[in-house]
């Protein structure tokens, strides 16, 4: 799965937030960075709550006073816990809560949540995931005018947050 973490998490983030300024991009990084742990055999980690925790902490403690690179930065954990509550991670309670819980082999485990969904299941979530970009790039015109402040500063224009049309 890799559109519906990139569609859903902008759009719930945008949603929440409401803040044209916040790097979409890295929120959209931080939420299919995760999938790579497929790569190394199973959920580690980036699977528990443990990483974007980590990832939050190391943020605002190495951007303080900088606050537009804590503004640039601060969507890759964000982007972290959007992966969890997209791919219900939070349902193993043994990987989400992982060391806390207890040190176990849980981790490398088996594949990664998104893994044990059927095709029909993740094709669907995938359709969603594209329509969710499809229409965010319509909504916030990331095809037109806004489409240079997204693609180098990952922001959205203004005028588009409160845009009735």
């Amino acid at each position: 799965m890799f559109f519906w973490f990139l569609g859903l998490s902008f759009l719930a983030v945008l949603i929440v937030f409401s803040s044209p300024a916040l790097d979409y991009r890295m929120v959209m990084l931080g939420a299919v960075l995760p999938n790579a742990e497929a790569l190394i055999g199973g959920p580690w980690v980036l699977h528990t709550l443990l990483a974007p925790v980590v990832a939050m902490t190391v943020v605002m403690l190495a951007t303080q006073g900088r606050r537009l690179v804590r503004r640039q930065w601060l969507g890759l954990p964000i982007g972290l816990f959007m992966h969890l509550v997209l791919d219900a991670s939070w349902a193993d309670a043994e990987l989400f809560w992982w060391p806390f819980l207890g040190i176990s082999d849980v981790l490398g485990e088996g594949g990664i949540p998104e893994a044990g969904r059927s095709w029909a299941l993740l094709v669907v979530m995938e359709v969603i995931g594209i329509a969710a970009l499809l229409f965010l790039t319509q909504r916030l015109d990331l095809a037109g005018e806004g489409r240079e402040l997204f693609r180098t500063k990952g922001q959205i224009l203004r005028d588009k947050m409160n845009d009735e049309g």
